[in-house]
């Protein structure tokens, strides 16, 4: 099983989402696939870097692992970020969310326990 890291960066209390389209769409939290010899901390600060132009700091996991699909297997990490604007490069929309802004309703559904474990970390 291969893993994909999303991270949960967090700046003034707000955590960067990013928009999905398409009739399965929704909020994710912005990331990829660790590739072989990776960390899921090395894959998480690449994959940001390469998606959205920010360096980050990778903090603690935002809980267990959540299954994709039977070959993908999703890990969320907290984040700050420490350089940079971010820039809309594969997605159709960023936003900055405030905790009272998470609905879980509104996310991926792989990404939906940890929207849940993030609002009570903000």
């Amino acid at each position: 099983m291969r893993i994909v890291v999303g991270v949960a960066m967090v700046r003034d209390d707000r955590v960067l989402a990013a928009y999905r389209p398409g009739p399965d769409g929704g909020w994710e939290f912005p990331g990829g696939k660790v590739e072989p010899g990776e960390t899921d901390e090395q894959a998480a600060v690449r994959e940001i870097r390469e998606e959205l132009d920010l360096e980050i700091k990778v903090g603690e996991s935002l809980g267990p692992g959540v299954d994709i699909s039977a070959a993908y297997r999703l890990h969320v990490y907290l984040a700050t970020v420490v350089a940079g604007d971010p820039v809309l490069r594969e997605h159709a929309e960023l936003r900055w969310f405030a905790r009272d802004e998470l609905d879980e309703s509104d996310w991926l559904v792989p990404d939906r326990p940890f929207v849940q474990a993030l609002r009570i970390r903000l």
